[in-house]
């Protein structure tokens, strides 16, 4: 008879589309789409700093191993070169030149800068007061200084800016012959600001591989520093490993994942042709779900992808059950009839368990519950119309029988076995319950996955290099940049009023260093035309004993700073730069500002003196608080999952006595799941609550077939052995997912392996014994 073979035709070309759209998908690995989303304004300003504002352009460097002087000539012939690469907006180590380009900018815009240029100042009052303390000055330890600055600025623009902007460097590294060096001096510094943004992942590549040309070309210019090491950390650092490491597990753990399968699959089958054909569904479903994700989002994420590994455990089941269960004597359109009822009910609740994600507010988690679910509908349905259709007649698997002993054996000692597991599932639940400490893992940097050693060193070079990170901070979000450096100013007697009274020790404002344009045009408007200034000072020096010709730099500057155009950012020296880019940034929705204060001694007091729009942000509440919120919202999706489960498991079984026997075995086996996994003083992850809802999905497929009632022996000790096939490819996917340095992939497939294992325990001992079945 003729086979109707438009189902293969249709699989066929459906499978092309995806290949195509597979092929120029864009795929990224930014793991910000694995953490909780900003909610809060703090949040926002924390997410816009860490995504693409100043923060994620910086590289912090160290050079060490060799002598002080060899350090400090590495220092800058390092420095020389990288100021000649386009690829480096500030290069910064401390030199004589760095910090004598800021000095001259804020000396040359010190009327402009400065909040004190007011008409009161270049009053004649104003001019007299202003005469008088430099009296005092030239009288006191900063004589020399004062005699120096006094005849071009009377009026102490300079001094004030000086002690505003200095303080925020107060706890700077120490400089040495013109270079920055560590608190041990047993290493130089440096700090860099890349062009390119933070999420460019190749541009920051790029920079750190001429960072690293660089220094070696350095180093071999250098008698001495053939030991000499350098040492980088960053942002765009952390975001390329990130990369480098996800890429390498996910290669890594796909080509494991395979070769494990096809050995367990030839094991089974023993025919290279039955192999082939039970891998179609497993390359559809990641097909399609490739596709999907990228149609849905625009983008598919590297760990996504790598989640495809799970559809060798899970999409790989369907082809299992089908051709393990096909007898010699039935054909595959035979076996597929008996089993499509189970096999269809089985892919509908993980499908169901999948489909709880697709709420989760995490770009990443729902993009896994897309490509899950579009991964296994289209591996049921290859399964369902196109594997019968591809095995030839008479096709079975002769060592399959083998592989279903361990079952069949638990199955002859059912009685022991419930005895011990659900001995097992009671001291679960007690030690759960009775569980003393912490449950959840609250370290936000638990959720990295860069080894220890890079944090720490990421550690000790932001404290080399004095850069602290505050506890709290003021946060603020506007239009436009002038509207967002106009609320700076509003805060700025605010913050000096409640530093004075000691209820916070210093502040940072973006407007200290870029005043708005209309505070820059008012001040430039306070400024008195050169008739008019040399009359108020004539009328203020009276009395004072100044020669009357020694203010000429002062006429000279003011009439220049009338004239001079209105500051930009891109007009600022890179020091100042990188101070003003680390506190502002844009984002997709306007401008946002996050502004670090030092020792809050009242955090009530504050809130309730800033005005409306403006919050203060406490670091550590924020990220306990985004960890909080994933732990609920994964927790409720979760349930919710299990809910949909239950309801299609008693629409489709119509027996809650059979819906009792599917789901018992998987409430048994997530708690002893969660027991083991806090075990010793473990801590329970928000991708373990994940793991917990794709075991329930995965370990539902075994408890249904356990629950069929097959009268044949022959049939049944064939679904014994599918289910024991299915359950070792599984296995040592998520097993092998474990193994990821990557918390998503380790804590997922370590949940996943060890909960799938116990729900084919606890389903097979807890299952209709086979008299009962028979009769």
């Amino acid at each position: 008879m003729r086979r109707n073979l438009w189902p293969v035709w249709l699989w066929l070309a459906g499978l092309a589309f995806c290949a195509a759209l597979t092929a120029r998908a864009h795929y990224r690995t930014d793991m910000g789409d694995f953490l909780p989303k900003a909610h809060s304004l703090g949040q926002v300003a924390l997410e816009a700093q860490v995504s693409g504002g100043g923060a994620a352009k910086l590289l912090l460097a160290g050079i060490d191993h060799a002598p002080a002087p060899v350090l400090e000539a590495l220092n800058k012939n390092l420095a020389s070169r990288l100021r000649q690469s386009p690829d480096f907006e500030a290069v910064l180590n401390g030199d004589d030149s760095s910090l004598a380009e800021t000095q001259n900018f804020i000396w040359k815009n010190r009327y402009l800068l400065s909040a004190g240029t007011t008409p009161q100042c270049f009053s004649v009052a104003g001019l007299h007061a202003a005469l008088e303390n430099g009296l005092a000055l030239l009288g006191s330890d900063l004589g020399g200084v004062a005699a120096q600055t006094l005849p071009a600025d009377p009026t102490g623009a300079a001094l004030g800016l000086a002690q505003s902007l200095g303080s925020a460097n107060a706890n700077g590294p120490r400089t040495e012959n013109g270079v920055w060096v560590s608190p041990t001096g047993q290493a130089t510094l440096l700090l860099l600001r890349t062009k390119a943004p933070g999420f460019d992942l190749d541009a920051q590549q790029r920079a750190q591989t001429i960072l690293t040309q660089a220094f070696a070309a350095a180093r071999a210019t250098i008698p001495g520093a053939a030991n000499a090491r350098l040492r980088m950390t960053g942002p765009g650092v952390f975001a390329v490993q990130t990369r480098d490491i996800t890429k390498r597990d996910v290669t890594r753990l796909s080509l494991l994942a395979s070769a494990g399968a096809v050995l367990f699959l030839l094991l089974a089958y023993r025919s290279p042709l039955a192999l082939g054909l039970g891998l179609l569904p497993v390359i559809s479903g990641a097909l399609a779900g490739i596709a999907a994700v990228s149609l849905a989002f625009g983008f598919v994420h590297a760990i996504t992808l790598g989640f495809g590994i799970t559809l060798i455990g899970e999409a790989l089941d369907y082809s299992v059950y089908l051709l393990t269960q096909t007898q010699r004597e039935d054909s595959a359109k035979v076996a597929m009839a008996r089993i499509w009822p189970t096999l269809r009910l089985g892919a509908l609740t993980s499908i169901a368990g999948f489909a709880a994600m697709l709420g989760s507010s995490f770009t990443g988690f729902a993009q896994l519950g897309l490509f899950s679910i579009a991964g296994l509908v289209t591996a049921a349905l290859v399964t369902r119309f196109v594997l019968p259709m591809l095995l030839p007649d008479g096709f079975f698997a002769p060592g399959a029988m083998a592989i279903g002993a361990p079952l069949r054996g638990i199955r002859h000692h059912q009685g022991l076995a419930r005895m011990g597991l659900g001995g097992l599932a009671v001291l679960a639940l007690f030690s759960l319950a009775l569980h003393r400490g912490e449950l959840w893992q609250t370290n936000l940097l638990s959720l990295s996955p860069l080894p220890p050693a890079t944090q720490a060193l990421d550690k000790t070079l932001r404290a080399e290099l004095g850069i602290t990170t505050p506890r709290f901070f003021l946060a603020w979000r506007a239009g436009n940049e002038q509207g967002a450096l106009g609320i700076s100013e509003t805060l700025s007697p605010i913050l000096s009023d409640l530093a004075a009274k000691g209820e916070i020790g210093g502040f940072s404002l973006p407007s200290q260093i870029l005043p708005s344009q209309a505070a820059q045009q008012a001040r430039r408007a306070a400024l008195p035309d050169d008739a008019t200034l040399r009359a108020r000072f004539a009328a203020a020096s009276s009395g004072l004993p100044y020669q009357a010709n020694a203010f000429a730099p002062f006429f000279q500057d003011v009439a220049a700073a009338r004239k001079a155009p209105l500051l930009t950012a891109a007009r600022l020296p890179p020091p100042l730069a990188l101070r003003l880019h680390a506190m502002l940034s844009q984002t997709k929705t306007g401008w946002v500002v996050l502004a670090p204060l030092s020792a809050v001694n009242g955090a009530a007091a504050l809130q309730a003196a800033l005005p409306p729009g403006v919050k203060l942000v406490d670091l550590n509440l924020q990220s306990t608080l985004l960890l909080r919120l994933f732990q609920h919202e994964a927790t409720a999706l979760a349930l919710c999952g299990g809910v949909a489960i239950l309801l299609i498991l008693a629409l489709f079984l119509r027996s809650w006595r059979q819906v009792a026997r599917v789901a018992l075995p998987l409430l048994a086996a997530v708690m002893v799941c969660a027991a083991a996994l806090i075990a010793g003083g473990g801590k329970l992850s928000i991708f373990m609550v994940a793991g917990f809802l794709l075991t329930i999905a995965v370990g539902s497929n075994y408890c249904l077939f356990f629950a069929r009632h097959e009268l044949d022996k022959a049939v049944r000790e064939r679904a014994l052995a599918s289910i024991m096939l299915a359950n070792l490819c599984t296995v040592a996917a998520y097993g092998l997912l474990s193994l990821s340095s990557i918390p998503v992939l380790h804590d997922i497939g370590e949940t996943v392996a060890l909960g799938t294992f116990l729900c084919l325990l606890f389903g097979v001992a807890f299952a209709a014994p086979v008299e009962t079945q028979e009769t």
